[in-house]
């Protein structure tokens, strides 16, 4: 294959020595040679287009075979390296799906041995299976998700709180990739990701909540869950933790307009005359 560039080239180069001398033969043909003598003007016109034709083929010939070889290896030179990259990225692409592929069982493995530990209320082992595969996937949402609910449950409030905040920057993160593109320009797949984020967000949002109620926090959990509200609007479950919030904070104002949209939303709602009660009870 790389035989064959400098063969192309030479080819080329011959080309544009024709056109030249093509170009080059009407001025040699009309040359003014009146005063040779008659018998001798054929054979003298001749005889200078011929000597002329031929100075001008082997010195564009030599200097293009001159050009053509280095110019054909340093070609061959660099489809060989280019060559030898693709091969190299091939085989670091695969190494690096196949390392992908493994990282990814061991964290399906780990996630399951979670579910069981949990089931068995082990919850040091938990905490360490967690941090396993944050050290694998040091932006799974999953495990710092959990790891929060970890924290929560042992009543470790001031983790919690941070590592469910740093859950919450990696989802905003993606949330607002894909909120600044229109839903139109999204593919399917790609709207079943986002939906997953936002439900992944809201959660999140939801599960900080509960961290900033227990600290008696009201003000900053009425901001969380007013968040998670910004990602679904109509949530009843947010909305009841919202009005339950409102209550217990003593904001008679704030949980009427809170009522009044979970009446709406869910009006099948077994607490509601009950809630109405502690309202006007404020």
């Amino acid at each position: 294959m790389y035989n064959i560039i400098p063969l192309v080239l030479i080819l080329i180069g011959l080309s544009i020595v024709i056109i030249i001398v093509a170009r080059k033969f009407s001025v040699l043909a009309n040359l003014d040679i009146d005063s040779i003598q008659s018998e001798r003007e054929a054979k003298f016109k001749e005889q200078i287009v011929s000597n002329r034709l031929k100075r001008n083929y082997f010195r564009y010939f030599a200097k293009l075979k001159q050009f053509s070889k280095p110019a054909g290896q340093a070609m061959g030179g660099f489809f060989i390296r280019l060559y030898k990259k693709l091969v190299e990225y091939k085989e670091d692409y695969h190494e690096q799906k196949q390392s992908e592929i493994i990282n990814e069982n061991i964290q399906e493995k780990l996630f399951f041995e979670i579910d069981e530990l949990i089931e068995k209320d082990e919850l040091e082992k938990v905490e360490a299976k967690y941090i396993k595969i944050i050290s694998l996937d040091s932006k799974s949402i999953k495990a710092f998700r959990g790891l929060g609910k970890l924290y929560f449950e042992r009543k470790d409030f001031n983790e919690a709180k941070q590592t469910m905040e740093h859950a919450i920057r990696l989802l905003e993160n993606n949330y607002n990739a894909y909120e600044s593109r229109q839903n139109e320009n999204l593919n399917e797949e790609e709207r079943a990701e986002k939906d997953d984020v936002s439900r992944n967000l809201s959660g999140a949002y939801f599960d900080l909540t509960f961290v900033y109620k227990q600290q008696e926090n009201y003000t900053e959990a009425i901001a969380s869950i007013d968040k998670a509200l910004a990602v679904e609007a109509n949530n009843p479950r947010f909305l009841d933790t919202k009005l339950e919030i409102s209550i217990m904070s003593k904001d008679k104002d704030l949980a009427c307009a809170v009522f009044e949209k979970l009446k709406a939303a869910n009006p099948e709602n077994q607490k509601l005359e009950e809630l109405e009660g502690q309202i006007e009870e404020l």
